[in-house]
Protein backbone atom coordinates (compact mmCIF):
# COMPACT_ATOMS: atom_id res chain seq x y z
CA UNK A 1 0.00 0.00 0.00
CA UNK A 2 2.81 2.43 0.89
CA UNK A 3 4.45 1.89 -2.32
CA UNK A 4 0.90 2.49 -4.33
CA UNK A 5 0.30 6.15 -2.49
CA UNK A 6 3.75 6.77 -3.17
CA UNK A 7 3.41 6.35 -6.58
CA UNK A 8 0.26 8.27 -6.96
CA UNK A 9 1.84 11.25 -4.83
CA UNK A 10 4.27 11.43 -7.38
CA UNK A 11 2.41 10.91 -10.43
CA UNK A 12 0.06 13.88 -9.42
CA UNK A 13 3.04 16.24 -8.70
CA UNK A 14 4.06 15.37 -12.01
CA UNK A 15 1.06 15.82 -13.60
CA UNK A 16 0.73 19.43 -11.57
CA UNK A 17 4.00 20.25 -12.71
CA UNK A 18 2.89 19.08 -16.43
CA UNK A 19 -0.06 21.96 -16.56
CA UNK A 20 2.19 24.91 -14.84
CA UNK A 21 4.82 24.41 -17.44
CA UNK A 22 2.37 23.85 -20.12
CA UNK A 23 0.52 27.51 -18.52
CA UNK A 24 3.69 29.14 -18.57
CA UNK A 25 4.66 27.71 -22.42
CA UNK A 26 1.24 28.25 -23.54
CA UNK A 27 0.31 31.57 -22.00
CA UNK A 28 2.00 34.38 -24.34
CA UNK A 29 0.76 32.62 -27.42
CA UNK A 30 -2.89 33.15 -25.95
CA UNK A 31 -2.27 36.56 -24.60
CA UNK A 32 -0.80 37.48 -28.14
CA UNK A 33 -4.11 36.20 -29.90
CA UNK A 34 -6.24 38.23 -27.24
CA UNK A 35 -4.25 41.30 -27.33
CA UNK A 36 -4.48 41.19 -30.99
CA UNK A 37 -8.45 41.81 -30.64
CA UNK A 38 -8.51 44.47 -28.20
CA UNK A 39 -8.89 47.81 -28.74
CA UNK A 40 -6.06 50.51 -27.77
CA UNK A 41 -6.94 51.95 -24.52
CA UNK A 42 -7.94 48.32 -23.01
CA UNK A 43 -4.33 47.13 -24.05
CA UNK A 44 -3.05 49.34 -21.42
CA UNK A 45 -5.31 49.20 -18.80
CA UNK A 46 -5.84 45.21 -19.02
CA UNK A 47 -2.55 44.01 -20.36
CA UNK A 48 -2.59 41.26 -19.42
CA UNK A 49 -5.82 39.31 -18.92
CA UNK A 50 -6.78 37.15 -21.44
CA UNK A 51 -10.58 38.39 -21.89
CA UNK A 52 -11.81 41.61 -23.49
CA UNK A 53 -14.85 43.66 -22.74
CA UNK A 54 -15.05 44.89 -26.39
CA UNK A 55 -14.20 42.04 -29.30
CA UNK A 56 -12.62 44.82 -32.36
CA UNK A 57 -10.73 43.91 -35.45
CA UNK A 58 -9.20 47.30 -35.69
CA UNK A 59 -6.03 45.69 -35.36
CA UNK A 60 -5.79 43.56 -37.86
CA UNK A 61 -7.18 46.64 -40.19
CA UNK A 62 -4.56 48.47 -39.12
CA UNK A 63 -1.72 45.79 -39.67
CA UNK A 64 -3.19 45.72 -43.24
CA UNK A 65 -2.77 49.48 -43.65
CA UNK A 66 0.81 50.54 -42.24
CA UNK A 67 2.46 47.74 -44.10
CA UNK A 68 1.53 45.83 -47.25
CA UNK A 69 1.00 42.14 -45.75
CA UNK A 70 0.00 40.62 -48.84
CA UNK A 71 3.07 41.45 -50.40
CA UNK A 72 5.31 40.43 -47.30
CA UNK A 73 3.56 37.31 -47.37
CA UNK A 74 4.33 36.09 -50.71
CA UNK A 75 8.34 37.36 -50.54
CA UNK A 76 8.46 35.20 -47.58
CA UNK A 77 6.70 32.43 -48.76
CA UNK A 78 8.81 32.53 -51.70
CA UNK A 79 12.48 32.55 -49.44
CA UNK A 80 11.07 29.93 -47.06
CA UNK A 81 10.21 27.41 -50.33
CA UNK A 82 13.10 28.46 -51.83
CA UNK A 83 14.74 27.25 -48.96
CA UNK A 84 12.52 24.09 -48.87
CA UNK A 85 13.52 22.94 -52.14
CA UNK A 86 17.07 23.26 -52.18
CA UNK A 87 17.91 22.12 -48.69
CA UNK A 88 16.02 18.76 -48.93
CA UNK A 89 17.14 18.11 -52.35
CA UNK A 90 21.16 19.21 -52.38
CA UNK A 91 20.80 17.98 -48.55
CA UNK A 92 19.61 14.59 -49.40
CA UNK A 93 22.25 14.71 -52.39
CA UNK A 94 25.00 15.34 -50.21
CA UNK A 95 23.40 12.75 -47.62
CA UNK A 96 23.13 10.31 -50.30
CA UNK A 97 26.73 10.61 -51.06
CA UNK A 98 28.20 10.40 -47.96
CA UNK A 99 25.90 7.45 -46.85
CA UNK A 100 26.06 5.37 -49.45
CA UNK A 101 29.78 6.66 -52.09
CA UNK A 102 32.65 4.84 -51.46
CA UNK A 103 35.57 8.12 -52.06
CA UNK A 104 38.60 9.02 -51.02
CA UNK A 105 38.53 12.05 -48.47
CA UNK A 106 34.93 11.34 -47.05
CA UNK A 107 35.04 11.08 -43.64
CA UNK A 108 37.77 13.85 -43.39
CA UNK A 109 35.16 15.93 -45.62
CA UNK A 110 32.48 14.71 -43.16
CA UNK A 111 34.29 15.65 -40.58
CA UNK A 112 35.18 19.04 -41.43
CA UNK A 113 30.91 19.71 -42.87
CA UNK A 114 30.10 18.58 -39.46
CA UNK A 115 32.53 21.21 -37.60
CA UNK A 116 31.05 24.08 -39.44
CA UNK A 117 28.17 23.36 -37.83
CA UNK A 118 30.09 24.87 -34.54
CA UNK A 119 30.59 28.14 -35.95
CA UNK A 120 28.23 30.49 -35.05
CA UNK A 121 26.04 32.51 -37.68
CA UNK A 122 26.44 35.78 -37.02
CA UNK A 123 30.49 35.36 -37.05
CA UNK A 124 29.76 34.74 -40.73
CA UNK A 125 27.63 37.48 -41.89
CA UNK A 126 30.14 40.14 -43.18
CA UNK A 127 31.88 37.43 -44.76
CA UNK A 128 29.18 36.34 -46.35
CA UNK A 129 27.79 39.88 -47.23
CA UNK A 130 31.60 40.85 -48.86
CA UNK A 131 31.30 37.61 -50.80
CA UNK A 132 27.80 38.76 -52.07
CA UNK A 133 28.35 42.05 -52.79
CA UNK A 134 31.36 41.59 -54.50
CA UNK A 135 30.07 38.27 -56.85
CA UNK A 136 31.17 38.86 -60.37
CA UNK A 137 29.49 40.08 -63.55
CA UNK A 138 26.07 40.30 -61.23
CA UNK A 139 24.24 43.81 -59.85
CA UNK A 140 26.42 45.81 -62.45
CA UNK A 141 29.69 44.21 -61.34
CA UNK A 142 32.73 43.52 -63.48
CA UNK A 143 34.75 40.56 -64.09
CA UNK A 144 36.36 41.39 -60.77
CA UNK A 145 33.46 41.88 -58.73
CA UNK A 146 33.64 45.82 -58.72
CA UNK A 147 31.54 48.45 -59.57
CA UNK A 148 27.65 47.26 -58.42
CA UNK A 149 26.20 46.20 -55.81
CA UNK A 150 26.47 42.23 -56.44
CA UNK A 151 23.86 40.01 -55.48
CA UNK A 152 22.82 42.58 -52.64
CA UNK A 153 19.17 43.44 -52.60
CA UNK A 154 17.90 40.31 -54.37
CA UNK A 155 15.97 37.58 -53.23
CA UNK A 156 19.56 35.25 -54.02
CA UNK A 157 21.52 36.97 -51.32
CA UNK A 158 18.84 34.58 -48.95
CA UNK A 159 18.60 31.86 -51.09
CA UNK A 160 22.28 31.06 -51.90
CA UNK A 161 24.02 30.74 -48.42
CA UNK A 162 21.07 28.79 -47.17
CA UNK A 163 20.91 26.57 -50.06
CA UNK A 164 22.32 23.54 -48.28
CA UNK A 165 23.21 23.64 -44.30
CA UNK A 166 25.48 21.22 -42.78
CA UNK A 167 22.18 20.13 -40.38
CA UNK A 168 20.79 19.27 -43.59
CA UNK A 169 23.26 16.91 -45.15
CA UNK A 170 24.20 15.00 -41.52
CA UNK A 171 20.38 14.70 -41.16
CA UNK A 172 19.53 12.99 -44.38
CA UNK A 173 22.85 11.31 -43.93
CA UNK A 174 21.49 9.84 -40.99
CA UNK A 175 18.68 8.48 -42.53
CA UNK A 176 20.03 7.11 -45.82
CA UNK A 177 22.68 4.79 -44.00
CA UNK A 178 19.44 2.79 -42.32
CA UNK A 179 18.49 2.11 -46.15
CA UNK A 180 20.52 -1.40 -47.27
CA UNK A 181 23.41 -1.11 -49.69
CA UNK A 182 21.76 -3.81 -51.69
CA UNK A 183 19.20 -1.98 -53.47
CA UNK A 184 21.93 0.15 -55.00
CA UNK A 185 23.89 -2.91 -55.57
CA UNK A 186 21.11 -4.60 -57.97
CA UNK A 187 20.20 -1.68 -59.49
CA UNK A 188 23.76 -0.91 -60.69
CA UNK A 189 23.81 -4.92 -61.76
CA UNK A 190 20.87 -3.52 -63.91
CA UNK A 191 22.97 -0.54 -65.34
CA UNK A 192 20.98 2.03 -63.64
CA UNK A 193 22.86 5.64 -63.15
CA UNK A 194 23.75 6.57 -59.55
CA UNK A 195 21.16 9.74 -59.58
CA UNK A 196 18.49 7.46 -61.06
CA UNK A 197 19.59 5.14 -57.76
CA UNK A 198 19.23 8.12 -55.76
CA UNK A 199 15.93 9.49 -56.96
CA UNK A 200 13.89 6.72 -57.64
CA UNK A 201 14.78 4.04 -54.87
CA UNK A 202 16.27 5.83 -52.05
CA UNK A 203 14.34 8.70 -52.01
CA UNK A 204 11.33 7.91 -52.00
CA UNK A 205 11.96 5.33 -49.17
CA UNK A 206 13.44 8.85 -46.86
CA UNK A 207 10.07 10.46 -47.25
CA UNK A 208 9.46 11.17 -43.39
CA UNK A 209 12.43 12.72 -43.30
CA UNK A 210 12.79 14.76 -46.40
CA UNK A 211 8.95 16.08 -44.74
CA UNK A 212 10.45 16.60 -41.38
CA UNK A 213 13.45 18.55 -42.70
CA UNK A 214 11.25 20.34 -44.60
CA UNK A 215 9.37 21.40 -42.13
CA UNK A 216 12.26 22.83 -39.99
CA UNK A 217 14.00 24.77 -42.86
CA UNK A 218 10.67 26.23 -44.57
CA UNK A 219 10.11 27.56 -40.62
CA UNK A 220 13.77 28.70 -40.11
CA UNK A 221 13.33 30.63 -43.67
CA UNK A 222 9.94 31.76 -42.54
CA UNK A 223 11.27 33.27 -39.47
CA UNK A 224 14.37 34.76 -40.75
CA UNK A 225 14.75 38.39 -39.74
CA UNK A 226 18.28 39.69 -38.71
CA UNK A 227 20.03 38.10 -42.83
CA UNK A 228 16.75 39.62 -44.83
CA UNK A 229 16.85 42.88 -42.91
CA UNK A 230 20.63 43.57 -43.83
CA UNK A 231 20.48 42.24 -47.73
CA UNK A 232 17.28 43.64 -48.80
CA UNK A 233 16.75 47.69 -49.19
CA UNK A 234 13.81 47.50 -50.89
CA UNK A 235 10.78 47.80 -49.21
CA UNK A 236 8.82 45.74 -51.93
CA UNK A 237 11.28 42.65 -51.21
CA UNK A 238 10.87 42.67 -47.34
CA UNK A 239 9.40 39.67 -45.17
CA UNK A 240 7.03 39.32 -43.11
CA UNK A 241 9.21 39.69 -39.94
CA UNK A 242 11.60 42.44 -41.09
CA UNK A 243 7.70 44.14 -41.52
CA UNK A 244 6.72 43.23 -38.18
CA UNK A 245 9.37 46.06 -37.40
CA UNK A 246 7.34 49.16 -38.62
CA UNK A 247 5.02 48.96 -35.71
CA UNK A 248 7.92 49.66 -32.89
CA UNK A 249 9.05 52.89 -33.11
CA UNK A 250 11.26 54.90 -31.15
CA UNK A 251 9.86 55.60 -28.32
CA UNK A 252 6.40 53.94 -29.04
CA UNK A 253 5.22 50.68 -29.86
CA UNK A 254 2.02 49.63 -31.56
CA UNK A 255 0.74 46.67 -29.44
CA UNK A 256 -2.53 45.81 -30.91
CA UNK A 257 -1.31 45.95 -34.47
CA UNK A 258 1.99 44.28 -33.88
CA UNK A 259 0.34 41.16 -32.22
CA UNK A 260 -2.23 40.94 -35.05
CA UNK A 261 0.75 40.69 -37.79
CA UNK A 262 2.41 38.24 -35.43
CA UNK A 263 -0.68 35.86 -34.69
CA UNK A 264 -1.25 36.35 -38.95
CA UNK A 265 2.75 35.53 -39.49
CA UNK A 266 2.08 31.92 -37.41
CA UNK A 267 -0.81 30.69 -39.08
CA UNK A 268 1.46 29.39 -42.42
CA UNK A 269 3.84 27.20 -39.74
CA UNK A 270 0.93 26.27 -37.57
CA UNK A 271 -1.02 25.31 -40.55
CA UNK A 272 1.91 23.36 -42.00
CA UNK A 273 2.79 21.39 -38.87
CA UNK A 274 -1.10 20.56 -38.52
CA UNK A 275 -1.06 19.28 -42.29
CA UNK A 276 2.39 17.32 -41.99
CA UNK A 277 2.76 16.05 -38.39
CA UNK A 278 2.03 12.44 -38.68
CA UNK A 279 5.44 12.70 -41.49
CA UNK A 280 7.23 15.11 -39.03
CA UNK A 281 6.38 12.37 -35.70
CA UNK A 282 7.75 9.52 -38.12
CA UNK A 283 11.00 11.49 -39.11
CA UNK A 284 11.37 12.46 -35.49
CA UNK A 285 10.99 9.24 -34.56
CA UNK A 286 12.92 7.51 -36.77
CA UNK A 287 15.70 9.42 -36.50
CA UNK A 288 15.63 8.78 -32.21
CA UNK A 289 15.38 5.32 -33.04
CA UNK A 290 18.17 4.61 -35.22
CA UNK A 291 20.79 2.95 -33.43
Amino acid sequence: MGIRKTKKVRSFFWYVGAIIISLITVYPFLWMIATSFKPEAEIYSNSLSLFSDKFSLVNYKKAFEVIPFGRYFLNSFYIAGMGVLTNVFLGALAGYSFAKLKFRGRKTVFKLLLSSMMIPGVITMIPQFLVLKNFPLVGGNDIFGQGGQGLINHYAAIILPGAVGAYAVFFMKQFFETLPDDLAEAARVDGCSEFRIFWNIYLPLILPAAITLGIMTFQSGWNSFMWPMIVLNSKDMMTVQVGLAAFQYQYNTQYGPLMAGTVLSTIPTLLLFIFAQKYYIQGIAFSGGKE
